[in-house]
């Protein structure tokens, strides 16, 4: 049984950074796309990022391009999404998510979900 594990959330001010770090048991890592998802309570579940460890590729929400970027350290089991230049607007529940393979549907159609970190930002 996959287990994802967020940690890294917390308060900061408008501009600026936190990391968030997403470990899994699931080996090997790079089987699986690892993306981050956003959804907080009463808000629209919203596709932040992804990797994937299967071909390699990034994707990323048009909102956090340029800002954001995904990362994974495929010995230490974790994936890590960097957050820079952050706005009020991103203040929400982050949740790392898996599916198979491929970042495809990863937003609707993961099939693990951790419990999710809470990032807020606010002066």
């Amino acid at each position: 049984q996959l287990k994802l594990v967020e940690s890294g959330g917390g308060l900061v001010q408008p501009g600026g950074s936190l990391r968030l770090s997403c470990n899994t048991t699931v080996l090997p890592l790079d089987y699986y796309a690892i993306g981050w998802v956003r959804q907080g309570p009463g808000k629209e579940r919203e596709g932040v990022a992804c990797s994937s460890g299967y071909d390699g590729r990034a994707h990323y929400a048009d909102s956090v391009k340029g800002r954001f970027t995904i990362s994974r350290d495929n010995a230490k089991n974790t994936v890590y999404l960097q957050m820079n230049n952050l706005k009020p607007e991103d203040t929400d529940i982050y949740h790392c998510v898996a599916r198979a393979h491929y970042c495809s549907g990863y937003v609707s159609q993961a099939e693990y979900w951790g419990q999710g970190t809470a990032v807020t930002v606010s002066s």
